[in-house]
């Protein structure tokens, strides 16, 4: 299973990031998404896991998890 984790992207995913995502089963971001369009675009990859970090302000839809969410028995957590 390839996971690819990703943090702090401030609404930009660079292309060689994105070449990596074409392999990915599972996506885990750890916050500061910042745009909706870049939560649409990684969840075309692989499921996407995600939590808001101090830059993911509301607005727009939220991103998906916003707090604390299972996941095959870990808890990932964003306050």
């Amino acid at each position: 299973m390839n996971i690819a984790i990703l943090s702090d992207t401030h609404g930009l995913l660079r292309p060689e990031v994105m070449g990596c995502l074409k392999t990915a089963d599972a996506i885990l971001h750890a916050g500061d998404i910042n745009r909706q369009e870049i939560v649409d675009q990684l969840r075309q990859y692989a499921p996407l896991y995600a939590v808001r970090g101090n830059n993911d302000k509301g607005g727009g839809r939220p991103t998906p998890h916003p707090h604390c969410h299972p996941w095959r028995g870990v808890f990932l957590h964003g306050a």
